[in-house]
């Protein structure tokens, strides 16, 4: 079976701009749920709504809206899923210069060179960040070009102040030079998006990219920051999230669809990644929910 490398996605500002600003609702749904990247600096603004996404090596499951800046090269997959609420999504993308070549060296653009930097490893925004920058972006959908474009560089200024922030690639996940110089991790994401709800053993995956196994496991906590067994374990804690969210289904039924194939274990699992029991996430987004309505 061959597994595709993440395809390179083309950006196009719209004529007269040097950015690319695009808002996505019911009639106009955002189809980049496959695993793709591009060059352009990507801030995500998701109102409401919930979704699996994949930045890097970075896999969760959010509810109540996303705030996300994507750095440049940096793979990445779909945000909401169109049954799960999303009101409006807003993306913006520009390339690290796309202001001109020499601009982020200006003093007065520090603080976006420095947010720029940060972005490389995936950012994920949360708390009165998240809202205060999430009602930024939609407002600017009703300004002119001009007007439109400060906000912009207003928006990234405030970003990089913020303290209300996740790197999603903490450990490093080095992009730019594996995604382009070695296929290999290419493979193994691939294969487990695909089958990750069963069984994957080392022996499998590490023949699928024709490694031994000590070297597939040094190799992939080298350029994902952990153990491969984590990685699937999280990939499937996601889907249980989803599930939970999204499904009444009981939680026993929850552990065997997610790949898990012993309860204790899933339970274990599951609150070591998310700090609380399936049973306990559920209700409590049940409450978060209640409260919302």
């Amino acid at each position: 079976m061959n597994y595709k490398k993440p395809e390179f996605e083309i950006i196009q500002p719209e004529f007269g701009t040097s950015y690319s600003f695009v808002k996505y609702t019911q009639n106009k749904e955002n189809n980049t749920t496959y695993w793709h990247y591009h060059p352009e600096i990507e801030l995500v603004y998701v109102d409401e709504g919930a979704g699996k996404r994949q930045i890097g090596s970075h896999v969760s499951y959010f509810t109540s809206g996303d705030l996300l800046l994507i750095g440049p090269n940096l793979p990445h997959c779909g945000f909401t899923d169109r049954l799960t609420g999303n009101k409006r999504e807003y993306v913006i993308q520009m390339t690290p210069d796309f202001l001109g070549k020499e601009i982020l060296t200006r003093p007065e653009m520090a603080n976006i060179a420095r947010l720029f930097e940060r972005c490389k490893k995936g950012m994920a925004f949360h708390g009165r960040t998240k809202e205060r920058i999430g009602e930024k972006i939609s407002l600017l959908e009703f300004k002119p070009p001009f007007q439109r474009l400060l906000g912009i560089l207003e928006v990234l200024n405030e970003l990089n102040l913020s303290e209300d922030y996740q790197l999603l690639n903490a450990s490093g996940f080095s992009v730019e030079t594996e995604m382009q110089d070695n296929e290999r991790i290419n493979l193994i994401f691939n294969y487990v998006r695909s089958y990750y709800t069963s069984s994957i053993a080392l022996e499998e995956i590490a023949h699928l990219v024709s490694m031994t196994i000590p070297s597939f496991c040094r190799y992939f906590k080298k350029i994902s920051g952990k153990t491969f067994t984590k990685f699937v374990n999280e990939y499937r804690v996601v889907h249980a999230c989803k599930l939970l969210a999204e499904k009444p289904i009981p939680i026993t039924e929850v552990c065997l669809e997610s790949g898990f194939n012993n309860f204790s274990h899933f339970n274990k699992t599951f609150k070591q990644y998310t700090g609380k029991s399936p049973s306990n996430y559920r209700n409590q987004l049940k409450l978060l929910l209640t409260d919302e309505g």
